[in-house]
């Protein structure tokens, strides 16, 4: 304190503020990115259960079962984490939607655990459980689509997405509300759609890391090239480019 008292009475502002930048260390710590861990987990999650509710496979007594362990470590732990190394990484979309989702994923996992044991009705077997469910689904809705129009600012693959999901999710909301089958038939199927549309995101994320250059095309908004076999500008993974370091992914 006397040293900056000293530099204060001496120089004024100027020789403070020049005190301080000499006497500040800046540490990186840079992230690998995180949306890739969380979109492969949204994606192979929302794929095995989308399609269950489709028709493609299980029934409604082992079937929750055995979804419930996974849905709740690889949709909703894998997910919440990268929510969380989202945030380090100064991603305020993908800390938004990861952490919503990966929180709905963990609930969903208990929630399976007790249908399957018998302690709670399924949603298919009680309209109170489907109006509850639906209830949820308002709600993850309304953050999916706001996360929608924030991520055509950046990346069309993600927006494309997140669009999916989102309209997927207001299908569901009515769907298990109004008891309308239909409609929960065709949110299974936009849901299998956000699945793989995440899964090529995620690859082309993690695609890009290793060869660093683009390999697979997501539609990045701005000067940011989308051409395969171009190198991007903003590198994942490499040097003053890594999350963590600069914002975003």
């Amino acid at each position: 304190m006397a040293e900056r008292a000293a530099a204060h009475a001496a120089g004024g502002d100027g020789m403070e503020y020049s005190f301080w930048r000499e006497h500040t260390h800046i540490n990186l710590s840079p992230v690998a990115a995180p949306s890739i861990l969380g979109l492969f987990g949204f994606a192979v999650s929302t794929f095995m259960v989308a399609a269950n509710m489709a028709g493609w496979y299980g029934n409604s007594t082992l079937t929750p079962l055995i979804l419930a362990p996974f849905a709740f470590a690889f949709g909703g732990v894998a997910q919440f984490l990268a929510a969380m190394w989202s945030f380090r990484a100064r991603d305020a979309l993908a800390t938004g939607i990861h952490g919503a989702w990966g929180s709905f994923w963990i609930a969903y996992g208990i929630y399976n655990l007790f249908v399957g044991l018998g302690g709670l009705p399924g949603p298919t077997a009680s309209p109170l459980a489907a109006t509850a469910f639906g209830f949820w689904f308002i709600g993850l809705a309304a953050v999916t689509w706001t996360g929608v129009f924030a991520a055509f600012a950046e990346n069309i693959s993600i927006g494309l997405v997140l669009l999916t999901l989102a309209a997927a999710s207001t299908l569901l909301a009515i769907g298990l509300l109004g008891n309308i089958g239909i409609l929960r038939l065709i949110a299974a199927y936009l849901l299998i759609v956000s699945a793989i549309l995440a899964w090529y995101t995620a690859s082309a994320m993690m695609l890009e890391a290793t060869y660093k250059r683009v390999v697979l095309p997501v539609g990045k908004v701005g000067a940011e090239p989308n051409v395969p076999g171009t190198k991007p500008k903003r590198l994942i993974q490499f040097e003053m480019g890594e999350p963590g370091i600069k914002v975003g992914q």
